[in-house]
């Protein structure tokens, strides 16, 4: 199955504390590019992230408080082009759970994500974030039969 992407993406910008600075410095540098999108971050960083770029900003809320698993919900849903997600692999995490399965839930449905600078500055440069794309949306159809079948 497929889904084509418009021109303007949804974006969700998600970074640990100790992230949150070169998010935003990243951000600052790649404003013009992200300014045609509808960006979406969790609780704390999309409030600094709207004060510092001047862009509306959909702020869920915080990572620890949920934020990772909204924004995995919206992922799920379709509803979520690509995420940038500075996380420190360096520093354990209290809610380290919820970042694996975002990263995972970007993974199963095909969803492009930066985890570093040069990543996110590959995937902001990338012809394909202001074109159509088709995305290929994996089918999940066996794996849920056999849950089912197993439950």
């Amino acid at each position: 199955m497929q889904e084509v992407l418009t021109g303007r993406k949804t974006i969700a910008l998600v970074a640990h504390d100790n992230c949150k600075a070169d998010l935003v410095e990243w951000a600052e540098y790649n404003r013009d590019a992200l300014a045609p999108h509808h960006l979406i971050a969790t609780g704390t960083t999309g409030n600094i992230l709207e004060h510092e770029l001047g862009l509306l900003v959909e702020r869920l809320q915080s990572g620890p408080l949920g934020g990772d698993m909204q924004i995995g919900a919206r992922i799920s849903e379709g509803a979520v082009d690509g995420m940038v997600f500075f996380w420190d692999p360096l520093e354990a995490q209290p809610h380290d759970p919820d970042v694996k399965a975002l990263l995972r839930i970007a993974v199963v449905w095909n969803i492009p994500v930066a985890c570093n600078r040069a990543s996110a500055d590959f995937m902001i440069s990338s012809p394909l974030m202001s074109a159509s794309y088709d995305r290929r949306i994996p089918n999940h159809s066996d794996h849920v039969n056999r849950l089912q079948l197993a439950g």
